[in-house]
């Protein structure tokens, strides 16, 4: 079981490379970049539920058919995983603003990749991982306190960079304004970056491939993104960018 859970994380790896150069080449149609060619519609809010919360409810039926079901440790993995994507599922999208849609065939790719994602996370820490692996011991851990540190941090980050793009401008403003507070300091997609920096917390607090596989994806899927992003502001904000400064989704970085 060992051997194919490895393959089915190299396999993932591999497509999670492929997505990050075809993204740089081809944009995804939500959001700020909506484009029709995507196909079908449906309402943006409806679009995250259905998007996000398969994940969500899959981690769970995990938990629940698996014999490590009162394993601490493994319960507060799960905790932790689903505290995101309840806020992602059930919070973050009654939170937005405005009647924008979504692509159906985007809502679809989102509910294939979050169910094998499940399918990762949840297989690695209720059925793979060594059963003597996460004792309660697990918890007073370097990689458990740091991990989970950087867990909050990212999502911290993540919820307030949210919450700035959220109230850029008043109801009924149509400008558009470039987010300048928190993290934006330093780069335009400060809420991409706290995603990122939650999921490698993930990683680390797990100490699992899988938990890396993940963060590799989540970087796959947002730094095209964000790249975009960054080339957008440019043009429409011209000398308000500090492009020596303001970074696209790392820090000093990139």
């Amino acid at each position: 079981m060992l051997e194919n859970f490895n393959i089915f994380l190299l396999i993932m790896t591999i497509i999670a490379v492929i997505v990050f150069i075809a993204l740089y080449f081809v944009t995804a149609g939500y959001g700020v970049f909506y484009n029709k060619k995507w196909g079908p519609s449906i309402p943006n809010k409806l679009g995250w539920v259905l998007m996000e919360s398969p994940v969500f409810i899959v981690m769970i039926i995990l938990a629940l058919l698996s014999e490590r079901s009162s394993n601490v440790v493994c319960l507060i993995f799960l905790i932790l995983f689903e505290i995101h994507y309840f806020q992602r599922s059930f919070i973050f999208p009654f939170l937005m603003r405005g009647k924008s849609v979504m692509p159906l065939s985007v809502v679809l790719m989102g509910v294939i990749f979050n169910v094998l994602n499940a399918l990762m996370q949840g297989g690695w820490i209720f059925y793979i991982s060594p059963e003597d692996m996460y004792s309660i011991s697990w918890l007073t851990t370097p990689q458990f306190i740091i991990g989970t540190l950087i867990f909050f941090a990212g999502m911290i980050i993540n919820i307030h960079s949210d919450y700035i793009i959220r109230h850029l401008r008043k109801h009924g403003d149509t400008k558009h304004y470039l987010p300048k507070k928190g993290m934006f300091r330093y780069v335009t997609s400060a809420n991409y970056f706290g995603e990122f920096v939650e999921w490698c917390g993930f990683a680390v607090l797990t100490w699992s491939l899988s938990g890396a596989v993940f963060a590799l994806w989540t970087f796959a899927n947002l730094a095209p993104r964000a790249a975009k992003i960054y080339d957008n502001y440019k043009k429409e904000f011209g000398d308000e960018l500090d492009t020596k400064k303001v970074k696209r989704i790392i820090p000093f970085i990139y």
